[in-house]
């Protein structure tokens, strides 16, 4: 929490500079709210900077691509350099999510979640995690579970600290277009995969509508 205010209070220049270059850009607010699972599935709106156009009606069920149409082009330069995440260090500061975990999903999705898959919110959801820093851009939606079920079962300071640190590269850098899967990670041996796991994930991936399986949470 005191990690969390800090930035907060460092990164407050920042955030009012992006509030008000979207507002001038692009009419409507500058913040985007929309429920996400938190901690053992537990509701809570999730605020991020507005990244598409502001007459557009918020869908509840629905996790937009960076290629849309709607999304600005300034929305698209916060979303690659993930500033569009920075609200979020208020939810860090109210205890509804840490600095380093599982990515928040959406309710439909993590409600429909198997017992494996759930065990993704046994800790509270990150601003940056595993899966964002050591998985691919194209990386499937099971594939990055993967990585967030190796970061439950292996959490501690050390790994959060070198995540954050890669969570720095990967904002200079841009994401990978490929990497190794995660069965030839070293995170692999934190995890025992159920026989058949990911198989339906690019058709209908338990608890992933077909519509958003390709697209990992953000």
């Amino acid at each position: 929490l005191v990690v969390g205010l800090l930035l907060l209070i460092a990164l407050s220049p920042l955030m009012l500079l992006i509030a008000l270059l979207i507002k001038l850009t692009s009419p409507g607010p500058a913040l985007f709210r929309q429920v996400r699972g938190g901690l053992r599935g537990k509701p809570f709106p999730l605020v991020k900077f507005r990244t598409m156009r502001g007459d557009r009606e918020p869908d509840a069920k629905e996790l937009v691509p960076l290629e849309h149409p709607e999304v600005t082009r300034l929305g698209r330069w916060l979303r690659r350099l993930k500033l569009d995440e920075l609200p979020q260090l208020i939810h860090v500061v109210r205890g509804e999510m840490s600095l380093v975990g599982p990515r928040p999903t959406l309710l439909d999705q993590s409600e429909a979640y198997d017992d494996f898959r759930r065990q993704r919110l046994l800790v509270r959801p990150g601003v940056t995690g595993l899966a964002q820093v050591y998985s691919h851009a194209l990386a499937s939606w099971d594939e990055r579970i993967l990585y967030d079920i190796a970061y439950v079962r292996r959490c501690r300071f050390t790994l959060d600290l070198w995540i954050l640190l890669r969570s720095v590269w990967v904002v200079i850098r841009g994401e990978r277009h490929t990497a190794r899967p995660f069965r030839q990670t070293r995170f692999a041996r934190y995890v025992e995969i159920p026989d058949g796991y990911g198989e339906a994930t690019d058709a209908a991936a338990p608890g992933v509508p077909v519509t958003n399986s390709a697209i990992p949470p953000r």
